[in-house]
Order: C-alpha cells, then sequence, then structure tokens
C-alpha cells in the first residue's frame, strides 16, 4: 500500500542544515535551491540554477578534488530519474566524502507537478544499493531524519538518503542568481587566498 509523505520539506532542510559546520553543499535546479535558500544562504552553497541532471556529477567532482571536506548533495528526485547514471559513477568512484539527499516529492515541482516514476515502483535507495553504495535510506518521519542527519554529516561514504516528503508547494525563496558571482564566492568562501 502506497504510504502518504507527510515530511515538510522546508523543515526537513533546516534540520539537515542546522550544524553543517564547513561542508560542502551542491543543491540541483528548482526547489532544492529554494529550500536550501530558505534554511540560510550561505558562501558553501553552490547553487545549480539550470543544470538539471547535473548535481550529483558535480558534487562528486567536488569531492574528489577536495577529499577533506565534506560534500553534500541536495537534488529532487526528478532531477536524480534524469541523472540515475551517476550513481553509478558514483559507485565506482567510491568519495567517502560525499552524501546525496534526494528531495523527493513525487512530482516534477518545476513543470507543472506531472507525478515522477517514484511514486509508482522506482526506488531511489534501492538503486543506489544496487550501484554499490556503502549506504542508502529512505526516510519518511522526523524520527528517522533524525536518524540520517549524522549519516548525511559524517558518515563514511558513498551515502544516499531519500526523503520522502509532502508535495505541498512552499513560496519562493531565492538565493543570489548570478552564476559568475556564486562561482567566485564559493571558491573564495572554500580556498581563500588560493584563489586568483
Amino acid at each position: 500500500m502506497k504510504q502518504h509523505n507527510e515530511l515538510a520539506r522546508r523543515s526537513a532542510i533546516a534540520r539537515i542544515l542546522a550544524d553543517r559546520g564547513d561542508m560542502l553543499v551542491v543543491t540541483g535546479l528548482g526547489s532544492s535551491t529554494y529550500d536550501c535558500a530558505a534554511a540560510g544562504d550561505h558562501p558553501l552553497n553552490f547553487y545549480l540554477w539550470g543544470a538539471m541532471g547535473s548535481a550529483v556529477t558535480v558534487g562528486l567532482g567536488l569531492a574528489l578534488a577536495q577529499p577533506k571536506h565534506r560534500v553534500l548533495v541536495i537534488t529532487g528526485d526528478g532531477e536524480m530519474l534524469m541523472g540515475l547514471g551517476a550513481l553509478a559513477t558514483v559507485a565506482v568512484k567510491r568519495p567517502e566524502n560525499l552524501a546525496i539527499l534526494v528531495i523527493d516529492n513525487e512530482h516534477y515541482g518545476e513543470t507543472g507537478m506531472q507525478r515522477t516514476h517514484t511514486s509508482s515502483a522506482v526506488d531511489l535507495a534501492g538503486a543506489a544499493l544496487a550501484c554499490g553504495f556503502r549506504c542508502s535510506a529512505t526516510v519518511r518521519q522526523m524520527r528517522e531524519l533524525d536518524d540520517a542527519v549524522p549519516t548525511l554529516q559524517a558518515a563514511k561514504g558513498p551515502i544516499l538518503v531519500v526523503l520522502k516528503v509532502s508535495a505541498t508547494r512552499d513560496p519562493l525563496v531565492l538565493p543570489p542568481w548570478d552564476g559568475a558571482f556564486l562561482k567566485s564566492r564559493f571558491r573564495q568562501a572554500l580556498l581563500g587566498a588560493q584563489v586568483a
């Protein structure tokens, strides 16, 4: 029997990012970017405004280039379905510092709320395990979220957590839009004086 998703995405993301420290966060386009901005814009957030399907691969590259930093990719179910092959590449590369959070409302929020395949039989957490991820889970309740937060922040990766959330639409909270500014701000926050 299909379970109804009750978790509110904004409060869940705020909980996950509350004690982030110097974690690097890569967001997918649309709602995952708005959710992270609503939790508080941060110079170590790298917002992918228009690169649908690329959040996991960008996060993988960052994790490989910065092995001393925790990298958290926050993306949606529609984007993860589009970039499903990236899970196989992550599993092969096995970055221990990479965590992926898929915010799954079972809808394409940016194109009209059409249902995604995760509303039917597609199990993204199962796909990650089948690819060879170290750890993968689906979270539907607040107590499960409380258990998942330390995993996302510190467990040996690669890991993937699917956060099943309500399809309720939240107001837009837009971070800076300028790609060059976001890139420079992120590089400066990460590399400091090393940036030329």
